[in-house]
């Protein structure tokens, strides 16, 4: 049976205490391979391990040298491809039609984006005039922050554990991984990558392990310099309360409750096919995922039956078969959740447009964990599955008559993530994008990312902006220098 290591100052090791736990198969529910569960001493020997790197080889790198390296590491991803893009899979039940052309090509696109984009940005300087009649010249320079945290989801694992590990090593400092532990496999083999392109020892570590455990300990250290988290609302407040002794930094991308606002005067066929895209996408397993559709009435039982006649062609499957669109949810918990509020909303009133249980699946993929996609109409604004997370592939679809009652209906949620908002008129996209709560508005498309661009949320949604030189501002502290000439 294959074993998940730690990955500690360059090294692969089994826990001290010789605890693995199991990683089950989403797509047959049966045993993956077996996990290094990190407790205290793991934690202890990884922080350590990237303090010290601090001062050591990888602190003493030139930024040329440095960003190089960068480049080396998403070369060596690009080389390990078929590598990566199984491990994803497996461990996420995801398709290959999906990981091979966002995850494991974003995952090594994050380092060279976030090295080019510390070697291009620019320091500010001042000349300013002294009370005595002298100049003075002020310069603003960076420096790397230190110990990053960095706590990643299970959704997209490569991609989001990447998209800050990327520019925290850009900017020079260390990282400490704690992958979920669903998803194991490819913060793991990153470790490999660093190693075969020399990455100095301590730079990057990854303790595997569980949340309640694992990651309590990671957080509440005190040499850990900041941390940075993407997963659901509830964790991020655990962290922020952990980040408030020491006075850390810390950035938050978590939950979503997404709207998308079809107006008649869209283009129905793109409108179908990029909601298809949102509600469905990954099984509905995506942070900036729809969940909450509203259509304006002239055109809401045209695109109910649209909408449902495109979910329809999607094909459920195992993860290497091209043809298929969606695997299962990753996890029997998961699953399970999800299940539930597909229960609610039955109970609730909800009319089933489609879906709402467990597909019927042949052979071992009858263990797997799958979930049907499931469309619902007819629920009030208050009802449970309009206003919480599920995190499946599901939608509530509600008409509305004005611009002003539907921009009332996207932003009457604890959080704000993401929207969509499909019309022809492009004064009116404006109009409505400048009111909409949340960190990102599509309009027209979904999922169009510009990595140079600003990505958070509002409310519940989280703190901070990644992304380009935003990501800058969180993993380097910012100084000026004053010189009297």
């Amino acid at each position: 049976m294959n074993k998940v290591q730690h990955y500690i100052n360059g090294q692969f090791l089994d826990s001290s205490c010789g605890e693995f736990f199991d990683n089950i198969n989403p797509m047959n529910g049966q045993l993956l391979n077996k996990v290094a569960l990190g407790r205290e001493d793991e934690v202890n020997a990884a922080v350590a391990a990237a303090k010290a790197a601090l001062t050591g080889e990888w602190g003493q790198m030139k930024l040329n040298d440095r960003i190089a390296m960068m480049y080396e590491i998403a070369e060596e991803i690009d080389r390990r491809f078929d590598d990566f893009l199984e491990a994803e899979c497996l461990d996420t039940g995801k398709p290959y039609s999906i990981a091979r052309h966002i995850d494991i090509p974003r995952g090594a696109a994050n380092f060279k984006v976030f090295a080019d984009t510390m070697k291009a940005v620019a320091d500010e300087a001042y000349r300013m005039d002294t009370p005595d009649g002298k100049i003075a010249m002020n310069y603003s320079m960076r420096k790397p922050k230190g110990v990053i945290a960095v706590i990643s989801p299970w959704n997209l694992p490569l991609l989001l554990m990447t998209w800050k590990v990327g520019p925290a090593m850009a900017c020079g400092n260390t990282v400490v991984v704690k992958p979920s532990q669903v998803t194991p496999s490819t913060t793991s083999l990153l470790g490999e990558v660093m190693s075969k392109v020399g990455v100095p020892a301590g730079a990057y570590n990854v303790v595997q392990g569980k949340g309640s455990i694992t990651g309590n300990l990671l957080t509440a250290h005190k040499d850990v310099d900041a941390i940075t988290f993407t997963g659901e609302t509830k964790t991020g407040e655990m962290i922020m309360n952990a980040c408030s002794k020491g006075v850390r930094d810390v950035s938050l991308e978590l939950g979503g409750k997404n709207p998308a606002i079809v107006f008649a005067d869209c283009d129905m066929d793109k409108a179908v096919h990029e909601t298809t895209r949102s509600c469905f996408a990954n099984s509905g397993q995506v942070c900036l995922g729809t969940e909450r559709v509203y259509v304006q009435r002239p055109i809401f039982d045209e695109f109910v039956s649209r909408l449902k006649e495109s979910a329809l062609k999607l094909k459920l499957g195992i993860h290497n078969d091209d043809s298929v669109d969606m695997g299962p949810v990753v996890s029997k918990t998961h699953q399970d959740t999800v299940l539930k509020y597909y229960d609610i909303a039955k109970k609730e009133g909800a009319n089933i447009v489609l879906g709402g249980g467990v597909p019927k699946m042949e052979g071992e993929l009858a263990n797997g964990f799958f979930v049907e996609p499931t469309i619902w109409t007819g629920l009030p604004e208050d009802a449970t599955v309009v206003k919480e997370e599920v995190f499946g592939p599901c939608c509530h679809i509600a008409p509305f008559d004005s611009e002003e009652e539907v921009i009332k209906m996207a932003n009457d949620t604890d959080y704000g993530l993401a929207s969509t908002i499909f019309t022809e008129n492009l004064d009116k996209a404006h109009r409505v994008a400048s009111q909409i709560d949340s960190g990102i508005v599509w309009i027209n498309s979904w999922f169009l990312r510009d990595l140079r661009t600003p990505f958070g949320g509002m409310k519940g949604s989280g703190i901070g902006r990644e992304g380009g030189h935003h990501s800058l501002e969180f993993y380097t502290e910012l100084k000026n220098v004053c010189i009297k000439m």
